[in-house]
């Protein structure tokens, strides 16, 4: 069994999409059981729709490799879905007694700890956020003499298996539970993992519309076993290039179309499909990243990866059906300008002090002016 906390159309249309993809092709996948974590009434619809044996439908739309994509996906790797709020003594049975891998995608806050959350609820009782219910679930595994467990968080948190393991762990001596208990937590897989793919549309009741792209890259542990295989799931040694390529191509690309936008009257209807077609900005973001970031990356051994994640990228800002505004990209720019642009300039310096990367440069410096 695998059990997935969140509903999130995101969840439904990688993670859930890859393993019923992988059933379909004959292999031996176990089921998907979704927990909603919240009291959302809202997603809570969905955890029906989720027992249908008909599954519900992903429908990828998009460019890939030059050519348009638009096809419908029935996704019947999931049997049912279970809240962590109306039916917390069922799910700690099934966290403890059938359980072998754990999934979790729960947004932004998904790992913050309320300080209400600091004091061990009382017996029986569900804790309020992910982490004090993860935190609770696996010590009842624990009591029960369940064995340890894989478990795959795809937050978009940097080394999110080893972030996840500290927060339970501190949290397990705030409750003041066993030794024993952190021990066992020890001896689980945390595993960190890197998710890739834009998913536009939520469906109703249940579904959604994406990218056909996407990747799932996965650190190897030693005695990792993973629940199915997909062309589009990567077992590596190392997240780092996938993270760099992300945040550094797709991401920088995002951010430097956001600045375009700004500086060109910030069209609040204004999509990075439109400003793809207007005949000026993509062939100057293609200048940008065969003249500046591409060979960032060839310093840094990666010049082939970079050109392919390139073409790649291109393909996704130039997919007919995403309607991928502007204004939503240019939210905490400053932010993002720092982690993405900036972040790559010093990263690329460490091996090559003087390449030159002149329109980085002057986007990262026009954001600090503006801080100023």
């Amino acid at each position: 069994m695998i059990v997935q906390f969140g509903t999130s159309r995101f969840l439904q249309a990688h993670v859930d999409l890859m393993a019923s993809q992988a059933r379909d092709a004959g292999q031996d996948v176990p089921p998907i059981t979704i927990v909603q974590t919240t009291g959302d009434a809202e997603r809570a619809r969905r955890l029906v729709t989720f027992a249908d044996a008909e599954g519900f439908p992903v429908i990828l739309r998009g460019i890939e490799a030059g050519k348009a994509v638009d096809q419908t996906v029935q996704v019947r790797s999931v049997i049912g879905g279970i809240s962590a709020v109306t039916d917390w003594p069922p799910l700690v049975e099934l966290v403890a007694g059938q359980a072998r891998f754990l999934v979790s995608n729960t947004g932004d806050t998904g790992y913050h700890i309320l300080l209400e959350d600091r004091e061990r609820p009382a017996a029986g009782q569900a804790p309020g956020g992910f982490v004090p219910k993860l935190t609770a679930l696996l010590h009842a595994r624990w009591q029960w003499g369940g064995a340890p467990i894989t478990l795959l968080p795809c937050e978009l948190v940097p080394r999110n298996g080893d972030v996840l393991r500290g927060l339970v762990l501190g949290l397990a001596r705030d409750w003041g539970l066993e030794q024993g208990f952190a021990a066992w937590l020890e001896s689980c897989l945390w595993i960190s993992t890197l998710v890739d793919r834009i998913v536009s549309t939520p469906l109703e009741p249940a579904g959604a519309v994406a990218e056909p792209y996407a990747l799932w890259a996965v650190e190897r542990q030693p005695g990792l076993v993973m629940p199915f295989t997909h062309p589009q799931l990567v077992l590596t040694d190392d997240l780092e290039p996938f993270e760099r390529l992300k945040l550094h191509i797709l991401n920088l690309g995002h951010t430097w179309l956001a600045q375009q936008w700004h500086e060109g009257g910030a069209d609040p209807a204004l999509t990075v499909r439109a400003m793809m077609e207007d005949g000026v900005t993509l062939p100057a973001l293609l200048s940008l990243y065969v003249q500046e970031v591409v060979p960032g990356f060839a310093m840094r051994g990666l010049g082939k990866e970079a050109e392919a994640y390139v073409e790649t990228t291109l393909d996704r800002f130039a997919n007919p059906y995403l309607d991928h505004r502007l204004a939503d990209i240019y939210s905490h720019h400053r932010a993002k300008i720092e982690r993405r642009v900036t972040g790559f300039i010093d990263w690329v310096r460490t091996e090559t002090p003087d390449l030159a990367l002149p329109r980085l440069e002057a986007l990262a410096h026009s954001v600090s002016e503006t801080a100023a």
